[in-house]
């Protein structure tokens, strides 16, 4: 109950900002650091990974990362971004603040076609968009340190090893690069709402979204999950919620059939 209340009259402080459908909420690390964060965050995986050396796996991973961006609002279109094929076998992939996603080989072994794979990235890309990290960033440096954090915002960064952790933990990454954690359960619920949205109005069939998550349970049956399904957690109502969410999402889609927007993105 503190920690609400707390919460509260920082709002009230102007320490909240405001998400893209309108909604405020707690946000205590600025945009400049989060972005910079991810920047160098994505620059150590690409000296710790192994990235692929597969042309088509990449331009078809670029095709339809880009088709999503290209459909995004022009603040995020309009930055520059970076795409990664990581040879990795896990099925998995991310976004970072700064315009960074990665993508693991062995997701394309489950999102099996262009559509599919726009449902992961969209996915990815409106927890940056929303700035999920961050909120998650917030809510720790108030747990952590209550009424403290205000020192920290008057001065604008986040010191030590403890809040370099912080940052990873917040971008939705652990102690060890590349190690993912998974986000609260209405971050994945605005996730899968926006990011259905996203790839939708990018051209892409938001209903075979449903089908990757089939394949993802599909892929876990008696064995390990895959990655992004372990980090991603209600698989069981997931389709579910989708589904509520798909009459938008259609209509998403078919205007931008009416613009021409078809993506033609094949391996």
């Amino acid at each position: 109950m503190k920690i609400i209340y707390t919460v509260f009259w920082f709002c009230l402080l102007s320490a909240c900002a405001t998400t893209p459908s309108g909604d405020r909420r707690l946000m205590l690390v600025s945009s400049e650091q989060m972005s910079q964060m991810g920047v160098t965050t994505f620059q150590q995986m690409k000296t710790a990974q192994k990235i692929s050396n597969d042309a088509r796996k990449r331009n078809y991973v670029e095709c339809v990362s880009y088709a999503i961006i290209n459909a995004l609002p022009d603040q995020w279109r309009d930055k520059q971004w970076e795409v990664v094929v990581f040879e990795d076998d896990s099925a998995n992939a991310f976004a970072l603040p700064g315009g960074k996603i990665g993508v693991h080989t062995g997701l394309l072994n489950v999102a099996e076609t262009p559509s599919q794979l726009a449902t992961v990235l969209g996915h990815e890309v409106a927890h940056v968009l929303w700035r999920h990290g961050n909120q998650r960033i917030s809510m720790q440096m108030l747990a952590q340190t209550g009424l403290q954090v205000a020192d920290v915002m008057s001065q604008q960064r986040v010191e030590g090893s403890a809040g370099r952790q912080m940052l990873m933990t917040g971008l939705g990454l652990g102690a060890q690069v590349g190690v993912m954690l998974p986000f609260s359960r209405d971050h994945e619920k605005e996730a899968d709402r926006y990011g259905l949205h996203f790839m939708a109005a990018a051209g892409f069939d938001p209903r075979q979204s449903v089908t990757l998550w089939r394949n993802m349970e599909k892929a876990s049956a008696g064995k390990r999950p895959p990655e992004f399904l372990s980090t991603h957690p209600e698989p069981e109502n997931r389709i579910e919620k989708l589904n509520k969410f798909m009459a938008k999402a259609l209509e998403f889609e078919q205007e931008a059939k009416a613009k021409g927007l078809n993506p033609q993105c094949a391996i």
